[in-house]
C-alpha cells in the first residue's frame, strides 16, 4: 500500500485491520505512475531481471478510494487478462456521469487506444461514458520497464499510470479492457456525498448477504451492519438497529427496534430492544431493554434480565437474575436467581476509587436500595426497600437501614395555609369528622 499524506494514521489503521500489509511511502505525490514506480523500486531492482524482484507475474494495481470493488469483479479482470494474454488489462465501467474520471478511448475495432484524463481530454473525449476505474492487471516485467518511461508532459505535470498503456501498445503489446458488470463497483470516493453513497451501497450488500443466509431484516432501509458483524440464521433484526465492530448474534435472537450494539455478543434466543451496548455479553435467552445501557465488562447469564432504564458497567449477572428497571449496576457480581428492585443504585465510586459489590444467589434487594461498595449481600439475603446498605448482610438475613417514619399532624394547614393542599386536607378532615 502506497501512503503519503497522514501516513501514520493510515499505518495505525492497517496495524489493526491488515497487519500483513506492507506500506511504501510516496514522499511527493507526483501521480499514479510515480506511486507504482516507487513500489517497484522498493520491491527490488528494475531492469534486466524484474522477475527476481517479485514482479515477473501478474501485478494487480488499484486505487485506495474504491471501497466497493468486489472479489468477483477483480477475479473477472484477472481471468480476462490471463486468458487473452494481455500486457495490461484495465477495469472499466460505463457510468451515467463520467465527470472527473479518465476516459477510455477505443479504436474502430473496439481495442483500447489510450486513457485520457479529464483535464487533458477534448470535448469529444469528455463525452465518452466509459471510464477508467484505476484498477489494472499488468504483466509485471513489462510494467517494470514501461513505468520508467512515463513522462510528466500533461496538464498536471504528473506521472500518469495510464500512460503505461500507450507505451505498451506502442511497443506492440496487447492492451485489453474488462467492463465491470455494475459501474457502482468502481465508484470512487472524493467527498462526503460519495462517501455516504458508498456506505449505503456496502450496507445494502451486507444486508442482502445476511438475508440470503437466513437472517430476517424487517426494514433494511433503517438497519446498518458493519463488515465484521456475525449473524447466524434465524436472527431477527428489527427497524432502527445498528450493529458495529465485532458484534455477534446467535440463532433465534431478536435485536431491536432502535438498538445499537458495538463489539457485543448476543446468545441464542436473547431479546434486546431499544438498547445501547458496548463490549457486553448477553447470554442465551436473556432479555434486555427497553432503554437499557450495557457498558464494557457487562456479562448477562442465561435468562438474565436488564430491564427498562437500567445501566450496567463491569457487572456479571448470574443465570435467571433480574434487574428489571431504573437501576445502576457498576462493578458488581450478582449471583444466580437474584432480584434487584427498582431504583437500586450500586454505589461503586467514592470519588477516588471504584469498589466492588457482591450480591449472592437468590438474594432479594428491595426497591430504592443504596448498596455502598465494597459490600456483600449474602445468599438468600434481603434488603428492606429504601435502605442504604454499608455493611455485609449475612446469608438469609434482611438488612434494614432507614429512619422510622414520623407524622406531624396539621403541618400542611399551618405551614401551607391557603394552598390547594391545605384546602384538600381541611376538606378530608371535615369529611372524617362528619363520618364519625
Amino acid at each position: 500500500m502506497v501512503v503519503g499524506h497522514e501516513r501514520e494514521r493510515v499505518r495505525a489503521h492497517l496495524a489493526g485491520s491488515s497487519p500483513d500489509v506492507e506500506t511504501v511511502v510516496q514522499e511527493e505525490q507526483r501521480g499514479t505512475g510515480h506511486a507504482v514506480r516507487i513500489v517497484l523500486e522498493q520491491a527490488g531492482p528494475l531492469g534486466s531481471k524484474p522477475a527476481e524482484a517479485g514482479v515477473g507475474r501478474t501485478v494487480l494495481v488499484t486505487y485506495g478510494d474504491t471501497p466497493l470493488l468486489t472479489a468477483e469483479t477483480l477475479a473477472a479482470l484477472l481471468r480476462m487478462h490471463e486468458t487473452d494474454g494481455n500486457a495490461v488489462t484495465v477495469l472499466t465501467a460505463v457510468v451515467p456521469d463520467p465527470t472527473g474520471y479518465g476516459r477510455i478511448i477505443r479504436d474502430t475495432t473496439g481495442a483500447v487506444l489510450e486513457i485520457v484524463e479529464e483535464k487533458d481530454a477534448t470535448p469529444s473525449q469528455r463525452a465518452v461514458r466509459e471510464m477508467n476505474s484505476g484498477t489494472y492487471a499488468f504483466d509485471g516485467a513489462l510494467l517494470a520497464d514501461a513505468v520508467k518511461r512515463v513522462s510528466t508532459d500533461n496538464a498536471q505535470g504528473e506521472e500518469y499510470l495510464t500512460d503505461v498503456l500507450s507505451i505498451l501498445r506502442g511497443d506492440g503489446h496487447r492492451v485489453g479492457a474488462c467492463v465491470a458488470d455494475d459501474y457502482v463497483d468502481v465508484e470512487g470516493v472524493n467527498d462526503r456525498v460519495q462517501l455516504a453513497f458508498a456506505r449505503g451501497v456496502l450496507n445494502s450488500r451486507l444486508l442482502e448477504r445476511h438475508m440470503r443466509d437466513g437472517v430476517t431484516v424487517v426494514d433494511p432501509s433503517s438497519t446498518w451492519v458493519d463488515v465484521g458483524v456475525t449473524l447466524e440464521p434465524d436472527v431477527v433484526i428489527h427497524p432502527g438497529t445498528q450493529l458495529h465492530g465485532r458484534t455477534s448474534v446467535a440463532s433465534g435472537a431478536e435485536i431491536g427496534p432502535a438498538t445499537t450494539l458495538t463489539d457485543t455478543e448476543v446468545g441464542m434466543g436473547a431479546i434486546v430492544r431499544n438498547t445501547v451496548a458496548d463490549g457486553a455479553v448477553i447470554g442465551p435467552e436473556a432479555a434486555v431493554g427497553p432503554y437499557s445501557y450495557l457498558r464494557p465488562g457487562t456479562v448477562l447469564g442465561r435468562k438474565a434480565k436488564a430491564g427498562a432504564y437500567v445501566e450496567m458497567k463491569n457487572a456479571q449477572v448470574g443465570e435467571g437474575s433480574k434487574v428489571p428497571h431504573l437501576t445502576y449496576v457498576g462493578d458488581a457480581t450478582i449471583g444466580v436467581g437474584a432480584n434487584i428492585g427498582a431504583s437500586t443504585i450500586f454505589v461503586n465510586y467514592d470519588g477516588v476509587e471504584k469498589h466492588h459489590t457482591t450480591v449472592g444467589d437468590h438474594a432479594f434487594v428491595g426497591c430504592d436500595t443504596m448498596l455502598v461498595a465494597p459490600v456483600t449481600i449474602g445468599d438468600g439475603a434481603y434488603t428492606a426497600a429504601g435502605s442504604t446498605i454499608t455493611d455485609e448482610v449475612p446469608p438469609g438475613a434482611i438488612g434494614v437501614a432507614r429512619g422510622r417514619q414520623r407524622n406531624i399532624e396539621g403541618w400542611v394547614t399551618r405551614r401551607r395555609a391557603g394552598t390547594a393542599s391545605a384546602e384538600a386536607a381541611l376538606k378530608a378532615r371535615a369529611e372524617q369528622v362528619e363520618e364519625q
